[in-house]
């Protein structure tokens, strides 16, 4: 029984030409009709010009297997034939296309392969040659679905974008697949969210007539009380009660003690005298309480009362501190190396009883005989001058001083003397701390009594200031590289002791110029230091004019230096970062390990170097190490306010309020406060100013991110 023969249909367009194509290569050209042959005349000159033929083909019963019904293929402006068959006689090959290769499209309902059959023992397939001259826009079929139309257009879009291609195509794909690629590899989330750095501090709803609203930090929100102390808790007390403010004895038990809780349980840090650039001597905790006791209970002994400590930046320093504290004396700590008559008169001001001093340092003769309140002199004799003796008063003072030596009262002293500290109970509150605040050279400087409270509160606002990440811990090596007859330098010092971090002094590092002169020793690597900064705007300098002679590294600076302004992220790692820090970051021998360096300028402190924001971040680059730049006043312990650690956008401002403390700004002058700025005499009150409440004599402003810059 013969089967009807089916019919296939084709629609072309833009038909330039039709072969057969054989299945053993050869190809034979259609004998043309006068519609191909009029196609082949006309071809496609434009928009519209085209014509689309329609073909009948008869196929015969004898195929190897079943037809489809009718099978409608369409041809849709295809990209041009990789390969235009040629119609020589010599019969060249041409390779097989399928519907899905880019020669001639196809579409079929059926979704069957193209139809073949066979006659004469050959297979036949239709095989179209577009017009590759062609250039027009090729209006899609409107047989076509959307679908097929969205396909056609995105193959005429990528044909034509491969059609121009070129080397210069090539290298501009190469650079920027290189720019993406170097931004997706070295993209760091930032290390604070933005939303903290855009509000730092919180003002008061309503404010008072001729000030601002009153700024606090968000550790201390208005509604809940300012820090003001350390949260001390007595063995055997409640887990879950509020613990005592505490004062300087509970900071050196808790370094006695170590760490109390958590993976560091029972670590303790270690306290160390650097001598020169390559000794440094570490000091036993338990000798070092028992010199806590022997000089405090010497003095006492001698009748001392208020205890002027007139030395560099040392262990006996502390010492000296912390035996007022238990043996209820009142500490006076001098600023070093000052004139004869500043010495005299501070002791006068301050009415000292006892000085506690280094020889060559303390002009005895010339205090005793203008200075005859004097009572008791107790000399630190370094290790080279042991052998001498410094028990005798000069002759021809006419001075009734009783003068003995640290090393003597310690040695004197039974071995068993002075190695438990004074019991807890029954403890009267520890007296005052006098500090005198230098205001520059020709001028007086200003005494001021801070009480134990104003110190711990201090304390407590750094320790809350730094985020739990960033805060000190015994794996901590910090080096006051400022005088700690700063109260800024003095309140980090025992809040690292506090934090059972390791401590470094040296005599030397107030006075030395830069970072280079300060961290030259080898034999201590700090991870903390306090600095003034005179010695960061100096080693700034340094470094700087160093970089310029590099192009290499000034761009290589500048690239790191917007990273890290404008997406907030510490460049730790990184191909960049690594071969910058190899090739042009400064290398501080005891310095490799530096990761957070305090600063601080000081309000009519006679200090005339004011870091910017760009020198900040320039100093995060040169140092490895983050930045925090503190405002420090006389009459305020501690700092007034200090940028977040993670604070990187540049522009000159001191950060907001420290949680100790809040800050409003008066009237004053042609500067005024209004609803829209808030601007005028800085006023802090609050737990860490002496007399609750102080005024700073300058003129600053609050930022809209809530921060406090000077005018």
């Amino acid at each position: 029984m013969r089967t009807a023969a089916p019919s296939l249909r084709l629609d072309f367009s833009c038909v330039r030409s039709l072969f057969w194509a054989k299945s053993d290569g050869r190809v034979k050209t259609l004998n043309p009709r006068p519609q191909f042959s009029r196609s082949m005349q006309t071809g496609c000159r434009g928009p519209g010009s085209c014509e689309t033929w329609h073909l009948q083909l008869s196929v015969s019963s004898r195929h190897n297997r079943a037809p489809p019904a009718i099978a409608h293929f369409q041809a849709t402006a295809p990209p041009p034939c990789p390969v235009r068959p040629k119609t020589s006689s010599s019969h060249p090959k041409i390779p097989d296309l399928h519907p899905s290769r880019p020669g001639c499209i196809f579409q079929t309902l059926t979704n069957r392969a193209p139809y073949t059959t066979s006659a004469g023992g050959h297979n036949f397939c239709l095989l179209c040659i577009t017009n590759q001259q062609s250039t027009h826009n090729q209006s899609p079929s409107p047989n076509m679905g959307t679908f097929d139309n969205l396909l056609l257009q995105l193959d005429e879009g990528v044909t034509g974008l491969f059609k121009q291609w070129n080397i210069w195509t090539s290298l501009i794909v190469t650079l920027f697949a290189g720019l993406i690629t170097y931004q997706v590899s070295t993209r760091q989330d930032p290390d604070i969210h933005p939303f903290l750095l855009a509000r730092q501090s919180q003002a008061s709803p309503v404010r008072q007539p001729k000030e601002s609203s009153v700024y606090r930090p968000q550790a201390a929100p208005h509604g809940l009380p300012l820090h003001t102390g350390l949260n001390v808790k007595d063995p055997g007390a409640n887990k879950w009660a509020r613990g005592r403010d505490g004062d300087l004895r509970d900071i050196w038990r808790q370094t006695l003690a170590g760490v109390q809780e958590g993976d560091d349980k029972g670590a303790k840090g270690r306290i160390l005298t650097v001598e020169g650039t390559e000794n440094v001597k570490e000091h036993h905790l338990d000798a070092l309480t028992r010199q806590i006791n022997l000089i405090g209970q010497h003095l006492v002994d001698q009748g001392g009362n208020r205890v002027a400590v007139y030395l560099p930046n040392s262990v006996e320093l502390i010492v000296a501190l912390f035996a007022c504290a238990f043996y209820n004396l009142n500490a006076i700590i001098l600023p070093f190396n000052q004139p004869d008559a500043a010495v005299i008169d501070m002791l006068r001001r301050s009415a000292a009883d006892t000085v506690i001093t280094a020889p060559g340092s303390f002009p005895f003769d010339v205090v005793a005989k203008n200075y005859p309140s004097l009572r008791q002199l107790v000399w630190v004799v370094d290790e080279g001058s042991k052998h001498m003796d410094w028990n005798e008063v000069p002759q021809g003072t006419g001075s009734k001083v009783n003068v003995a030596t640290w090393q003597d009262i310690i040695n004197d002293s039974p071995v068993e003397a002075g190695k438990t500290l004074p019991p807890l109970e029954d403890q009267s509150e520890p007296k005052d701390i006098t500090l005198f605040w230098q205001q520059g050279p020709g001028r007086e400087e200003e005494m001021v009594k801070f009480t134990t409270g104003n110190i711990v509160s201090a304390i407590a606002a750094q320790l809350t200031a730094i985020p739990t990440a960033r805060r000190l811990s015994p794996s901590d090596l910090f080096l006051p590289a400022d005088s700690l007859a700063n109260s800024h330098t003095l309140v980090l010092t025992l809040t690292a002791l506090f934090s059972n971090s390791s401590v470094a002094f040296n005599s030397s590092a107030s006075e030395a110029p830069s970072l280079s002169a300060i961290l030259s020793s080898p034999a201590v690597s700090p991870t903390v230091i306090a600095v003034t900064p005179s010695a960061l705007s100096q080693t700034h300098k340094e470094v700087s004019s160093s970089l310029k002679s590099s192009t290499i590294g000034k761009d290589l600076h500048w690239l790191l230096s917007r990273s890290l302004a404008e997406s907030g992220a510490f460049p730790e790692s990184g191909f960049l970062t690594n071969y910058y820090n190899q090739a042009f970051r400064p290398k501080f021998s005891g310095g490799k390990k530096l990761r957070l360096v305090y600063t601080a300028e000081r309000i009519n402190g006679g200090g005339k170097v004011r870091l910017s924001g760009e020198e900040l971040n320039d100093l995060r680059l040169y140092t490895g190490a983050r930045v925090v730049y503190a405002l420090t006043a006389a009459r305020v312990a501690g700092a007034v306010c200090q940028t977040n650690v993670y604070d990187y956008r540049g522009g000159e401002h001191f950060g907001p309020p420290v949680a100790s403390v809040e800050v409003v700004l008066r009237d004053k002058g042609g500067v005024r406060n209004s609803d829209e700025e808030s601007q005028g005499e800085i006023v802090v009150r609050g737990p860490a100013v002496a007399g609750k409440e102080a005024g700073l004599g300058v003129v600053a402003r609050v930022r809209e991110d809530h921060t406090v810059a000077l005018i």
